[in-house]
């Protein structure tokens, strides 16, 4: 063992730190722009994209967190180059295990560095800073010349480059101890970019040629040897502004080399986000991979946070679907369901389905308004400002809309006006996927929904054409413990109500009233451009 192994500290134990969903953001907000988001906040939530993406990345440091992060966000856009990766990782368990272990060392970071590689400029290294090698042995060789000659005039020398040694100490402390931590991720980075060019292994083949840099760079960032002996740290800093030269001259370089920083970032999370996904997939009986097409069909998909999920298929062509069926049934989980898998279909080229035909459009959902005290926000009006926001998404471009139980904070007449119209416009520019008890927008929206029912045969869910026929929310107030009266009464209500509302005779006369006025409407939108 070599004198320099004896005096270097052993290699921390991996930590697994657990970072902030802010910090993994920052790598895709600092990289590419809140404006290139292709997932906006409540789609994130409502499809449950936080803890999905937790459940992808176990083991897997904060590098390959970001890089999962911004293909969520990011969709397919370079989905097909990872697509061919992943495949051929988890079909090799020898060639996956040993690129983790040799990954391994990522886990050590306790730092996100993404901020500082894509982010502003660090300040170049200020022309003073290279008087501060000459401040100490100043100070030293004042001291000494003090107490040998005994000069009083000395003493006020020693005491100024005292003062100013602390003075800089007390400045830049708390920047140098940041700086080490960053310093400590990017040197985890670097390393592994050179172990993995080392290895004979067709995924790593881009970083071969780089090993040598990397190792420069390496140790033209890292530390200096002094505060790396046992016992001489705190005498380096204090004494020496070791840490502070460290500082500045790490900084500097890590500077004068950014771009190759950031290509061994690129490289490096790409890699580990891979090798993520390929020993997620090797852990996932149920999946397939996506084909592309203009409709949506999932053969027996399921959700992947839902360790007993109940499979599903669904099939979309030409029109988007009106869902319905009984309180409890699993509408939601069906929403969700389809939600995350074209998602993830987009984003990774999967699906959790034994077959998948996909469209690659970006989603986008309203499942989770609700009233918000803080902001003086009831229900209703945090659905049509979700609405609202829909309409403007669907303005810009294709897309898929997925939307639970539309407007339930206004009555039922307004309810189902609202939503018509709202739907119906969002058809015109997609494909919409909307779950619903007010029964009486399947007629009212024959012409661009599919009316699809789910129900449960045998204890098992499926998904089939139609409207559901036998409500049970007159029933749960039996099984709820309410007095057979309370269900009596409502029975006669609601049979008085399904009369008038349940069917109504002809909707052709209104749809044909909706097509007219969303072709005037597209007709002068249009011509405004002319």
């Amino acid at each position: 063992m070599s004198l320099l192994a004896l005096l270097l500290p052993a290699d921390a134990p991996v930590a697994d730190y657990p970072f902030v969903p802010a910090d993994v953001a920052l790598y895709h907000r600092t990289a590419h722009g809140a404006d290139t988001d292709l997932i906006d906040a409540q789609t994130w939530d409502d499809m449950l994209l936080q803890p999905y993406s937790a459940q992808l990345a176990h083991e897997t440091s904060i590098f390959g967190q970001q890089e999962l992060h911004r293909r969520l966000q990011r969709g397919g856009r370079d989905a097909a180059a990872s697509v061919v990766r992943v495949r051929a990782l988890a079909a090799d368990a020898g060639q996956l295990h040993l690129l983790h272990k040799t990954c391994e060392g990522l886990r050590r970071s306790d730092r996100e560095i993404s901020e500082h590689l894509f982010g502003p400029a660090a300040p170049a290294k200020p022309r003073w800073a290279a008087l501060l090698h000459c401040m100490p042995p100043a100070f030293l060789l004042s001291a000494v010349l003090a107490l040998v000659t005994g000069w009083l005039s000395l003493w006020g020398v020693v005491l100024a480059l005292w003062l100013a040694l602390m003075a800089v100490q007390v400045r830049f402390r708390d920047e140098a101890e940041e700086w080490g931590r960053v310093r400590n991720s990017m040197q985890q980075m670097l390393r592994t970019h050179s172990l993995l060019a080392k290895l004979d292994a067709s995924p790593a083949a881009p970083l071969r040629a780089d090993a040598a840099r990397a190792g420069r760079i390496n140790r033209a960032i890292g530390p200096s040897m002094m505060r790396h002996v046992p016992g001489a740290r705190e005498y380096a800093d204090w004494l020496w502004l070791q840490n502070i030269r460290d500082y500045f001259n790490g900084r500097e370089a890590a500077r004068r080399q950014m771009e190759f920083l950031r290509h061994s970032f690129r490289l490096v999370a790409a890699l580990e986000a891979d090798i993520a996904l390929a020993r997620h997939l090797t852990q996932t009986p149920r999946h397939c991979w996506a084909e592309q097409g203009a409709d949506v069909a999932l053969t027996q998909a399921v959700h992947p946070l839902l360790a007993q999920a109940s499979p599903l298929s669904i099939a979309l062509a030409r029109q988007g679907a009106l869902i319905s069926g009984q309180n409890g049934i699993g509408k939601s989980t069906l929403l969700r369901t389809v939600g995350l898998n074209l998602i993830v279909a987009r984003a990774f080229g999967f699906c959790y389905a034994d077959r998948a035909v996909t469209p690659g459009l970006p989603v986008y959902s309203s499942m989770q308004s609700e009233d918000a005290l803080e902001g003086g926000e009831s229900l209703y009006i945090a659905e049509l400002r979700r609405a609202r926001e829909l309409l403007a998404l669907a303005a810009r471009a294709p897309a898929i809309f997925i939307i639970d139980e539309i407007f339930r904070g206004t009555n039922h007449l307004e309810s189902i006006s609202a939503a018509t119209a709202v739907l119906h416009t969002l058809s015109a520019s997609g494909k919409v996927i909307v779950s619903s008890h007010n029964l009486v927008l399947a007629p009212l929206l024959a012409d661009c929904l599919a009316p699809l029912c789910v129900s449960s045969v045998n204890g098992v869910l499926r998904v089939a054409p139609g409207v559901l026929k036998e409500t049970n929310g007159i029933t749960l107030l039996g099984a709820r413990g309410f007095d057979q009266t309370i269900s009596a009464k409502a029975n006669r209500v609601y049979h008085w109500l399904s009369d008038y509302m349940a069917q109504p005779p002809d909707c052709a006369a209104i749809r044909a009233d909706l097509h007219a006025e969303l072709q005037a409407t597209n007709i002068t939108t249009d011509s405004t451009f002319m």
